[in-house]
């Protein structure tokens, strides 16, 4: 009896510290970092519920012998930090296409994970920075990328 009212009592004292996440319902911006090479993204954010949401990008990839595009789509959850912080985790995959120099193609889909970081201003804009694995399937991303990204996007 004891170990169920010390249980009851942590449980409760867990949810005093709990706070509801404001995220806004849709936020555009840019997404700019890759893990080999140059990488920009126009990425959009969906507000699905108090703290979780979609993300989609549509990017554009440069490197060493590439170029290429990606489609990423990702669900998130978000959690409060401090003040205007935020951090959030997810997941996802895509697709992209490779041209790369020597002439050949590649056309890839790829499953990845999302972790982050992200400051909510007092005006529209949301700064964040976030890691993104990615594991590929095709001939030439057929490898696990290590996608790190500064996002900056106005919130409506």
């Amino acid at each position: 009896m004891r170990k169920l009212i010390l249980t009851t009592v942590a449980i409760f004292t867990g949810l005093l510290f709990v706070s509801a996440q404001e995220i806004a319902d849709n936020a555009i911006g840019l997404r700019i970092g890759d893990d080999d090479g140059f990488g920009t993204e126009i990425s959009y954010q969906r507000a699905l519920g108090d703290n979780n949401r979609l993300e989609a990008n549509l990017g554009w990839r440069s490197g060493d012998g590439f170029d290429g595009f990606k489609l990423t789509g990702l669900y998130q959850w978000v959690w409060a930090l401090d003040g205007n912080f935020n951090w959030y985790a997810g997941a996802g995959g895509g697709l992209g296409s490779f041209d790369v120099e020597n002439g050949d193609d590649d056309t890839f889909i790829f499953v990845a994970g999302d972790i982050g970081i992200e400051y909510n201003f007092d005006i529209p804009l949301l700064l964040s920075l976030d890691f993104r694995p990615e594991l590929g399937f095709g001939d030439f991303r057929d490898d696990l990328g290590f996608d790190i990204a500064l996002g900056v996007r106005y919130q409506f």
